[in-house]
């Protein structure tokens, strides 16, 4: 993990292997070429105020994600200047924004990569912009080498570099207790997220359920949460008919972790449900051929719960927070759950599988009425459920659905503070009926259209009456198959974590009333 430090030292004199400073595009108004924006004053200068003019040279236009390295002027201890897009100028000296400065420094810090250290001279008006770009730092040095030669000195032997290791932020105030809470905050989320893309990334034959419940017992221990684990004998002594069915194929078993972090101060409950299925082959209704490769993201609701959970122990959240993480592997075998089965689920009504590859909403319909009977203020599910939502709302947004439409505004709200996009999505009741079954309570499938809003309708079923609940469908940003971009790194990307600490922050707050 990159290393950061609040500094106030002058650029020039800092001894650092690059300075990062940022670069807008120049309005009509005031500039048709690149502004240098605030922050880099001092490297401006020693350019003789002509700094905007060589990036432009260069190629440079302030757009976002763009990055342009020249030297660094006579005089400075940094050999490197590295000149990142902002984006737009914003008007009125109203400040860049949290969002537009944590892809920033997340391109800068990915660019850095193989660098010891690199000062960021980017523009601060306060205690949030320098969290937005710690947050950005850590998160775009991400690097998932686990399964590399890497070698004695931790380099990746394939492109030979490692991580950026240290950050300096400067004009950070070191000093300052809102600098330095706001840099605290964001290495814990960042740090917890970047554990979701270790676990989201990890091949499946080293991440079944049980391992899955391995890793979440050590870091409940390391945090002071409290677990519980129901293995294959408690799901089945208890009636958990849907993670069991969606289980039944494979030889690894399942498994509901339950993780309870507790606040002595709390007023509000608030309750976390995670699909974690570790590896989804389809089951019976096996996938097609391209469809499995990357189904080992199918846990990264699971993954996102988890770290939320523990980030929230982490940062002293005054509030409860419970996350349940239920994992199953969804594989085709002589015992595996077939079209046509009926599945008693835990709440005691049947479901008619349709499709065995419709499975995460069996595993969260138990998760989902377990947690509801601990009555939390608040109850949100988290899952990779349906490609109908990746057709909708594309690769970089998640959906939202709720049973409330003040609780379905507040994540949203939540969403937005934490620079994740998201879209608020209804849940059309006309689309119900096509969940009828003449066999059982309800099925598994109903309408192809509006495949992503049938699948929340269906979860709503299993949530305790009278409990406010929404459902995130983060199929699309959960798993990056592209190039990298911001802060975001190829492979599995942590999608909905900074979005649940949020929503946690916010419940301890009040701001969820």
């Amino acid at each position: 993990m990159t290393a950061l430090t609040l500094s106030t030292a002058a650029v020039p004199g800092l001894r650092a292997d690059a300075i990062v400073i940022g670069v807008a595009k120049g309005s009509a108004a005031k500039s048709q070429g690149p502004v240098v924006a605030p922050g880099a004053e001092s490297v401006d200068q020693a350019y003789d105020g002509r700094l905007a003019g060589v990036l432009e040279t260069l190629g440079a236009s302030g757009a976002e994600g763009e990055v342009t390295k020249l030297p660094a002027p006579a005089g400075f201890k940094a050999p490197l200047v590295v000149a990142v897009g902002l984006g737009a100028q914003p008007e009125k000296d109203s400040g860049y924004g949290t969002e537009a400065l944590r892809k920033a420094a997340g391109v800068a810090a990915r660019a850095l990569a193989g660098t010891k250290k690199a000062a960021f001279a980017l523009p601060l008006t306060d205690a949030a912009d320098a969290g937005a770009v710690a947050e950005g730092v850590l998160l775009g040095a991400y690097s998932f080498d686990a399964y590399k030669d890497n070698g004695k000195d931790g380099k990746d032997k394939k492109n030979g570099k490692a991580p950026l290791a240290e950050a300096a932020l400067l004009g950070g105030k070191p000093r300052d207790k809102a600098y330095k809470a706001a840099v605290e905050r964001a290495t814990a989320v960042a740090e917890e997220l970047n554990r979701a893309r270790d676990l989201i990334n990890t091949p499946p034959n080293d991440l079944d359920p049980e391992a899955f419940a391995a890793v979440a017992m050590t870091a409940a221990k390391e945090h002071g949460i409290k677990v519980q684990v129901l293995d294959e004998k408690a799901l089945t002594k208890g009636g958990y008919g849907g993670i069991l069915g969606v289980g039944a194929g494979s030889a690894a078993g399942p498994r509901l972790v339950k993780l309870s972090y507790t606040a002595s101060k709390a007023k509000k409950h608030l309750a976390l449900v995670g699909k974690g299925i570790t590896y989804d082959s389809g089951g019976i209704s096996l996938k097609p051929a391209g469809h499995n490769e990357t189904m080992k993201c199918d846990m990264s609701g699971a993954a996102a719960v988890f770290a939320a959970v523990v980030a929230a122990a982490r940062l002293g959240l005054e509030v409860n927070v419970t996350g349940w993480l239920a994992l199953a592997e969804n594989m085709p075998s002589g015992s595996a759950t077939r079209p046509g089965d009926v599945l008693r689920m835990f709440s005691g009504k049947t479901v008619e599988v349709l499709n065995t590859d419709a499975e995460g909403r069996l595993v969260l319909a138990d998760a989902l009425w377990a947690a509801s009977q601990e009555k939390p203020d608040a109850l949100v599910d988290v899952a990779t459920l349906t490609g109908a939502m990746v057709l909708a709302l594309g690769n970089r947004t998640f959906g939202i659905m709720a049973n409330d439409d003040a609780f379905r505004s507040a994540v949203l709200e939540a969403a937005e503070e934490a620079g994740e996009p998201a879209w608020p999505m209804p849940l059309p009741e006309h689309l119900r009926k096509g969940m009828d079954s003449a066999t059982a309570d309800i099925a598994n499938m109903g309408e192809r259209m509006g495949g992503g809003l049938v699948a929340g309708l269906f979860l709503r079923e299993f949530v305790g009456e009278g409990i406010t609940w929404a459902h995130l469908d983060i199929a699309g940003p959960a798993f990056n198959e592209g190039g990298p971009y911001g802060y975001t790194p190829k492979g599995g990307t942590g999608s909905a974590v900074r979005t649940l600490v949020r929503l946690a922050e916010r419940a301890a707050s009040g701001d969820l009333d």
